[in-house]
């Protein structure tokens, strides 16, 4: 580890880099049914195997004509068949909504807009406009209607229907598994005796889950040795694209995380962060055997420090590594109280928003080790270094990660 590794990162930068870090190790792409896409997306782009229209499609139900009228019926055209051509002036066939045109049909005439005499012929006058939709009017055959990175959502599983797939090349979901450090640890019951109750390994699994991870494990706690972290870290990387750790950050007596890093060689992505609370977290690169890196990201041992950890680095690593788009601006509210800053570091300030999603007011109970403020919360105003704002400033505003459909 070089000095200057030990010089904490500016956290919008290191966001930056977590995110270019996935982007740079796709987790690899993988070919599933349409009915399986929603929340995936898209490895390659999605191009129209056919002109769309394939066909010229009636947009009424009517009448398709030739020539001039009255016409004399010969047929009826529903959605779902080919008709035979119109083939002699002065005749027309029924048409339903979605039907093809039969060719040589030189205008549709709405039922509404057309009468059928004593004789059985069909009067009426089209529209100006014609009432149908042209093949390639939507598309043409091979024109890219989606790129690669594409969020697939329900309209996507339509388009991609409507053109005829029936599966979909999509980047695979990155796995992660999580990995809890600490001797002190309680996994059931409540805290005593000099011992606290894990509250990380519970909720961490679902924070992933929100970002678009794959859990595939969770273990711990992990005794304070160096080998049972190594043993635990390696195995975790044999099944997981990202593992989490809890706690052993520091470099503390019983804090092993960065000897085992050094151990498997790793790279540091990110090694301290100028975030409060959230100090310290890192994020380090490790080779992997198939020559495709897996990445390790340190969380802090304190429950919110390490929710911060992960939405600082581990969410823009996982939209990285399944090729997805991330954002690094940040939508603007107003803050209903002053906000302080924290010196040179990034202040992240638990806040609830108003109902209309506008006015952010902090909350309580905010401590590194707390989680009560954080139940209480939609998310993090963000205070830039050397700043401090005051009621009614504008604020960015980080989210918390939201299952789809939820709002803040």
């Amino acid at each position: 580890m070089s000095a200057d590794e030990n010089i904490p990162v500016g956290w919008e930068q290191a966001r930056e880099l977590a995110y270019q870090a996935g982007l740079a190790a796709p987790a690899g792409a993988e070919r599933i049914p349409l009915s399986e896409g929603d929340g995936r997306t898209l490895a390659e782009p999605l191009r129209a195997l056919t002109a769309l229209p394939a066909f010229p499609t009636s947009s009424i139900d009517g009448w398709a004509v030739r020539g001039d009228g009255p016409w004399r019926p010969v047929g009826r055209v529903l959605a779902g068949s080919t008709p035979p051509p119109l083939a002699t002036d002065g005749t027309c066939v029924e048409i339903a909504t979605g039907a093809m045109v039969p060719a040589g049909a030189a205008a549709l005439i709405r039922v509404e807009e057309s009468t059928t005499g004593p004789d059985g012929l069909v009067s009426g006058a089209p529209r100006p406009v014609p009432e149908w939709r042209l093949p390639g009017e939507e598309a043409t055959l091979g024109e890219e209607l989606l790129p690669a990175g594409t969020p697939v959502d329900p309209a996507v599983i339509g388009v991609a229907a409507t053109c005829g797939y029936e599966f979909l090349t999509v980047r695979r979901s990155p796995r992660a598994a999580v990995l809890v450090f600490g001797d002190e640890l309680l996994t059931a019951g409540p805290p005593g005796a000099g011992r606290v109750r894990d509250s990380l390994g519970p909720q961490v699994p679902s924070w992933l889950r929100r970002c678009g991870a794959t859990v595939t494990s969770v273990d711990g706690p992990v005794k304070d040795t160096l080998d049972a972290h190594l043993d635990a870290i390696r195995a975790a990387l044999a099944t997981a694209d990202v593992v989490c750790t809890t706690g052993g950050t520091m470099h503390g007596p019983v804090d092993h995380l960065h000897p085992s890093l050094a151990e498997l060689g790793a790279e540091y992505v990110v090694n301290t962060v100028g975030v409060r609370p959230g100090f310290p977290m890192l994020l380090a690169r490790v080779p992997g055997p198939d020559g495709r890196p897996r990445f390790l990201a340190g969380l802090p041992g304190n429950p919110q420090s390490a929710v911060i950890a992960l939405i600082s680095l581990v969410a823009p690593l996982l939209a990285g590594l399944a090729g997805r788009p991330f954002r690094t601006d940040l939508p603007l509210v107003e803050a209903a109280t002053p906000i302080p800053g924290r010196g040179r570091d990034t202040h992240l300030a638990l806040a609830a928003l108003d109902p209309t999603g506008r006015i952010a007011t902090p909350v309580g109970h905010v401590g590194s080790a707390m989680l009560r403020g954080l139940a209480n919360s939609h998310g993090f105003a963000v205070v830039r270094p050397g700043t401090k704002i005051s009621a009614g400033d504008p604020v960015p505003f980080l989210p918390l990660p939201l299952l789809p459909g939820e709002r803040p």
